[in-house]
């Protein structure tokens, strides 16, 4: 994969040439020293995927990653040294389109491949998705659901792109919406309090992390917070998971999209938001299958138009409307 870095600081970006050199299949393309000169060389030379610094000279990364997805997109994964006093700029760069964030791989401190092991697993996974892989085909499982019911759900999958869409969606919705929520992003489990924390402070709603054996309940957005997988149980409670070990992003949008279609016992909704790849087209699918109304986000709006258009493509989504629409929309479906 052909690597650029952008950073100005000489220690950080050793570091990283360091680590790159433990996968042969890497190649540092070029090394900037400021987001101007990246989105410069980024015209230029496009690489594969740029690891992307924060705080820097003339124009930070929140700025490049926001001018170089507009003009000459790629993958991007920002690579910080204090995620906790970055983490509002973490947040504004991915909803700019950068992927996923890691840490700065530590020079001299014990085993350096070891050190270099969670940059070089996020490369490999952001491999898999421009690579497009190919979409795996699922059973469809079909259990009574009780018409009865009146309980609610809002099942809300995102990626790149993701943090700035959430907070546009959560910001349309009232503190008493009538429907549970719970929220399937692309971030580290060492990023999501921070992500939960940073759309209750922006949405004015009761965002936090979804705790084991909890059920989702109206009045509180619930957000996927561990590195395993969410699911709905038969039960109606949620519960992390290992399995599938071999879903490339973790959480998967897919396998709770496939737990609520196949478990939840009252109404639901699925919305597919911006992000690469495509994650959540095939449980989408299958929430359409069991009578859900199902979302895409449209092109114009997407950061990145990955998964939405993977669920277009499969038509999988009832409806595609543009960002500022959804809301709205959530509302007429479940009004107070």
């Amino acid at each position: 994969m052909k690597i650029a870095i952008v950073n100005d600081m000489p220690l950080a970006v050793e570091a990283l040439r360091r680590a790159l050199a433990f996968e042969p299949a890497h190649q540092v393309l070029w090394v900037a020293s400021n987001g101007a000169e990246a989105v410069r060389l980024c015209a230029e030379n496009t690489p594969d995927l740029i690891l992307m610094d924060l705080i820097m000279p003339v124009m930070d990364g929140v700025e490049a990653t926001r001018r170089i997805m507009a003009e000459s997109p790629c993958a991007i994964v920002i690579v910080t040294v204090d995620r906790q006093q970055n983490v509002h700029r973490v947040f504004e760069a991915m909803g700019h389109g950068a992927l996923d964030v890691v840490d700065t791989p530590a020079i001299g401190a014990g085993n350096a491949q070891e050190a270099a092991a969670p940059l070089l697993r996020k490369i490999l996974n952001i491999g898999w998705l421009i690579g497009e892989k190919t979409a795996r085909s699922r059973p469809v499982i079909t259990p009574p659901r009780s018409s009865a019911s009146r309980q609610r759900l809002v099942a809300i999958g995102s990626s790149a792109g993701g943090p700035a869409a959430l907070e546009v969606l959560l910001k349309g919705l009232p503190r008493n919406f009538s429907a549970a929520i719970v929220l399937v992003q692309h971030v580290d489990q060492v990023f999501a309090a921070g992500m939960a924390e940073w759309l209750a402070s922006a949405s004015g709603l009761d965002v936090r992390l979804a705790c084991e054996g909890e059920p989702p309940q109206s009045g509180a957005v619930l957000l996927a917070g561990t590195n395993h997988h969410i699911r709905l149980l038969k039960n109606g409670t949620l519960a992390y998971t290992a399995e599938p070990v071999n879903e490339i992003y973790r959480p998967s949008i897919d396998v709770f999209f496939e737990s609520v279609a196949n478990y939840w016992n009252g109404d639901a909704i699925g919305v597919l938001l911006t992000g690469m790849g495509r994650d959540g087209a095939q449980g989408l699918k299958l929430m359409r299958q069991q009578g859900y109304l199902t979302i895409a986000q449209d092109q114009h709006s997407s950061a990145v138009y990955g998964m939405p258009k993977a669920a277009a493509a499969i038509d999988a989504a009832v409806e595609i409307r543009p960002l500022e629409k959804i809301a709205p929309r959530l509302l007429e479906i479940f009004p107070k």
